[in-house]
This record gives structure tokens, C-alpha cells and sequence, in this order.
């Protein structure tokens, strides 16, 4: 029987061609987090992160076509190099109350690493299924980031005599 997410939750899961220590570094640098995580049609700014456990962090998106803004900011509760991130975190509107957890487990495998997210604590704004259709944009983003082979340096051709 699949499991079944409790009201207010979502839980996704994606396979990754690339290393664990690597989507750990796109979840943890505010730089490449802004280049994967807002979905189409938003853009993204990391206003502070102190990423440490018990580390603060402040973030936003902007629609684009409507100029919207969506501001949040939440703590580092939880972070295992390379294997797990969690954290807390809550909207600066009051449209959107009470607390999200997010918690981000990677898990190394032969093809690369199976990446499992959870939140709970949805404001109720917020349905599971328009945020999965947000995180499927972000998590296609976050694989054309991390995804690829590790190019050696090109050999010298070899010429025939």
C-alpha cells in the first residue's frame, strides 16, 4: 500500500545522476540554491544564510509576469554532510501562518543518489498539489545543476605516422 501523506504534507522523491556531496552543496550554497530552487516564472534572492545548525536564513521569490513577492526565513536544524538537511521555517505573510519543516535526505546508490523530500506544516494557502507542480519545476532545475559527468581533461590527439 503507498503511503499516504498526512494533511498539510508532501513528500517527493527523485533519483539524481550525480554524487550525494554535490546536491548537498545546492541545497546548502545560497548561490547555486537560487539557480534551481524558484520554479518557472519566479526569480529568487537569498537576503541571509548562516548555514550551521541553529543557522538563520532568509529567502524570496518574485513573480515574474505579476511582480508578487513571496518572503520567508527559517533556521537550520539538522545538517549531516552530504546526507541530510532539515530545517524549519516560516512566510513573513500572515496569509500563510504557522511553521514548515522541511527535511532533505540523500541516499547514495550505484547510479547516483535517491534524493527523498518531506515538508510538513503546510499553511493551508498552500495545497500539497500546487506545491508538488512548484517542485517539480525546482527539482528538474536542480538536476540540470547537479547532473553530468565530471569531464577529465581533453587527451592530446594521437597522430599516425
Amino acid at each position: 500500500m503507498p503511503d499516504t501523506p498526512a494533511p498539510g504534507s508532501l513528500t517527493l522523491h527523485r533519483m539524481l545522476r550525480a554524487p550525494a556531496e554535490r546536491i548537498y552543496r545546492a541545497w546548502t550554497d545560497p548561490q547555486a540554491l537560487m539557480k534551481w530552487m524558484p520554479p518557472h516564472g519566479f526569480i529568487g534572492i537569498v537576503h541571509a544564510a548562516d548555514t550551521r545548525p541553529g543557522g538563520a536564513f532568509r529567502m524570496g521569490f518574485t513573480q515574474l509576469g505579476s511582480g508578487e513577492v513571496h518572503t520567508w526565513q527559517g533556521r537550520y536544524l539538522e545538517l549531516v554532510l552530504g546526507e541530510r538537511i532539515v530545517t524549519e521555517e516560516v512566510f513573513d505573510s500572515p496569509d500563510l501562518p504557522g511553521t514548515l519543516r522541511t527535511e532533505v535526505n540523500l541516499r547514495p546508490t550505484p547510479s547516483g543518489t535517491e534524493l527523498r523530500v518531506t515538508q510538513s506544516g503546510l499553511p493551508d494557502a498552500l495545497t500539497p498539489e500546487s506545491c508538488m507542480l512548484g517542485w517539480q519545476d525546482s527539482l528538474q532545475l536542480l538536476a540540470l545543476l547537479v547532473e553530468g559527468p565530471d569531464m577529465p581533461p581533453a587527451a592530446e590527439p594521437t597522430r599516425r605516422a
